[in-house]
């Protein structure tokens, strides 16, 4: 366990609630998940092939082992706030030598200034206990000329995840796209951008779900697509 994160604060209560998460199978569960709105994100990226790389929040790891695979002559970690989730990232990675995770939180990510080249954080940033300060850590870690981009659905211009918060377990920030904009710009990145990818996935005849109220709701939403953030440090 983290000393940093074993008080009651809101980084411990994330840790042990997606400590949970990992031990349940469901951070393995994400790729399938993410995939429809992460691909169209990588082809937006255009990453060169020997970047040095941060998933912030990367769960069970798939996204930089798909990248790893692809991009033998980049560095690739993973950093999430549960160990649990860290331990399973670094099973499946095996022995790929340009593949490492590490434990540790948004507000405080374990790297030096300047480690990467690009930042990535897939579904992640809503659950920063202090986006403003998770903003100013991702500028410090990324290199002159690096990238940080920034995929979520949970976000305030979204009418249709008006459910989401009465399940979710913890505290989470649901901001609008231009309230992103004006975190990061303050973080000191440039070029600070949103916009939205649609999610293309087939959407079921029926929903029994929990966080829509019908099959219709869940085609609206993905239509309405999830929020991408673009930030440039220079």
């Amino acid at each position: 366990m983290n000393p940093k994160l074993s008080s009651d604060t809101p980084e411990s209560r994330l840790r042990v609630e997606f400590n949970s998460w990992a031990t349940s199978g469901r951070g393995e569960e994400m790729a399938a998940h993410h995939l429809p709105i992460v691909l169209p994100m990588l082809e937006r990226m255009q990453p060169g092939p020997r970047e040095r790389w941060l998933d912030l929040g990367c769960g069970s790891g798939w996204l930089m082992r798909m990248l790893a695979e692809r991009y033998p002559q980049a560095e690739f970690t993973g950093v999430d706030i549960s160990d649990a989730m860290i331990e399973r990232a670094r099973q499946a990675a095996g022995d790929r030598r340009n593949l490492r995770f590490l434990a540790g939180s948004a507000g405080r990510i374990p790297a030096q200034a300047q480690a990467f080249t690009r930042v990535v954080s897939v579904e992640s940033a809503y659950y920063w206990p202090d986006p403003a300060r998770a903003a100013r850590e991702i500028r410090r870690v990324l290199a002159a000329r690096g990238e940080a981009w920034v995929l979520i659905n949970y976000y305030d211009d979204n009418p249709f995840v008006s459910l989401w918060r009465r399940h979710l377990p913890v505290e989470v920030h649901r901001l609008s796209a231009r309230q992103w904009e004006n975190l990061f710009a303050e973080a000191g990145f440039t070029h600070v951008r949103t916009e939205r990818i649609p999610d293309p996935s087939p959407t079921p005849e029926v929903y029994n779900g929990r966080w829509f109220r019908d099959a219709e709701e869940l085609k609206k939403f993905k239509a309405m697509g999830a929020l991408l953030i673009v930030g440039a440090a220079h």
